[in-house]
């Protein structure tokens, strides 16, 4: 793909809550007219306008009108930039014309996906296509699943320089965590839900954490329960996200030829006090109130959250390190869109296609290291080394 196209970076529906929250950051951080070239889109062109003025971007930041319903408006649109950034979603029901157009024209792409099975599909029609013109499709750069795929990656290159080797059993494990899951992602779980129902094999994908290595599958993993985890030093307990985060760092130890091993283990659970009583269900790690697609909590609300993740890589004969990923905002919104956003622009800054070619990528396989820096120095999130 040249570089000499009218944008660096679109926001692809921008009108939306979380998108607005991306177009925010984005002005805040690299400004509107800065030497980052980026554009706001989305179906309304009076919305749009109405969203620049929220954030308060200047009459001179554009705004592109495309509709996921007119292929022919986002075929138009990707060809205007590097990257497409979208929060369009439930992406089984938007996204699948955004990825083909991109796919084809060799524009990157980013996006907030959890909805596993729609990846696996979007895998399968497009890898090759993006592969050819060179298009980075990046999947799920929010809370799902930049935390644990980077903290898979962050803990295992730090097991590699104590032990010499890689650690063939991790353990993600959710510390704290405050601020609910964005309305996006319930509206994407429930459309999940109701997929299923017509079409039972989505269920059974769901429940394989090799469901994207095409072509590999890896051992039996950790069961997911409630139990005294000697290792973390505490009662854990399943997680809302673990069955998206867990096949996300699998399909990234498999895009990097295994640098981890292909016996690797790797869990998700929370952490709790004690194992709940008879009757009770234990929390499955988020707070807050639930929220409808387009809603969003309050300014203080978003920057009272917080996560706190822990991840232990352990060797055969029990040795271990610890390190943790931890996000200053709450995890649905505030992070998440900041993730979003530095992605996007890692893409476009960092990552040169003769690192990164065409094709459908993770995080940590497509670019690790400098998303990390991106992150810490703009996102506030920390990858830290503990004792």
């Amino acid at each position: 793909m040249a570089d000499a196209r009218e944008f660096d970076v679109i926001v692809y529906g921008a009108t939306g809550y979380t998108g607005r929250l991306v177009a925010e950051h984005l002005l805040k951080t690299y400004g509107a007219s800065g030497d980052l070239a980026w554009a706001m889109a989305g179906r309304s062109e009076a919305k749009l306008k109405e969203v620049r003025g929220l954030i308060g971007a200047p009459a001179t930041l554009p705004l592109i009108v495309a509709d996921a319903a007119d292929p022919t408006s986002l075929q138009a649109m990707v060809k205007r930039t590097r990257v497409i950034l979208t929060t369009v979603g439930p992406y089984q029901l938007y996204g699948t014309p955004l990825v083909a157009a991109c796919a084809a024209a060799g524009t990157d792409y980013v996006d907030l996906a959890g909805e596993s099975h729609w990846v696996a599909a979007m895998i399968g029609e497009h890898d090759a296509a993006a592969k050819k013109s060179g298009a980075r499709i990046v999947f799920a750069c929010g809370f799902d699943s930049i935390p644990s795929d980077l903290g898979v990656y962050f803990v295992e290159k730090r097991a590699t320089e104590a032990f010499g080797a890689p650690a063939p059993r991790v353990r993600g494990r959710v510390r704290r965590i405050r601020g609910g899951p964005s309305g996006g992602t319930l509206a994407s779980g429930t459309t999940t839900m109701e997929a299923i129902k017509r079409d039972p094999s989505i269920g059974a994908l769901r429940a394989n954490p090799f469901a994207l290595t095409p072509g590999f599958q890896g051992p039996t993993q950790p069961e997911e329960s409630v139990y005294e985890d000697k290792v973390t030093g505490s009662w854990v307990a399943p997680f809302i996200m673990s069955k998206t985060n867990t096949k996300v760092v699998h399909r990234s130890n498999f895009l990097m030829g295994h640098p981890w091993g292909q016996d690797l283990q790797y869990d998700e659970l929370l952490m709790i006090d004690a194992p709940p009583k008879d009757g009770q269900s234990p929390s499955v790690g988020f707070e807050g109130s639930a929220l409808k697609p387009g809603e969003g909590p309050s300014r203080e609300e978003r920057e009272a959250g917080f996560y706190d993740i822990l991840f232990i890589a352990e060797t055969a004969d029990g040795r271990t390190v610890r390190t943790a990923v931890k996000g200053d905002m709450d995890p649905g919104y505030g992070s998440t869109s900041k993730m979003l956003g530095e992605s996007a622009v890692c893409l476009v800054r960092d990552v040169p296609r003769s690192l990164t070619p065409g094709g459908c990528w993770t995080t940590a396989s497509a670019m690790a290291e400098p998303l990390i820096k991106r992150l810490e120095a703009n996102a506030g999130i920390t990858f830290s080394v503990e004792s």
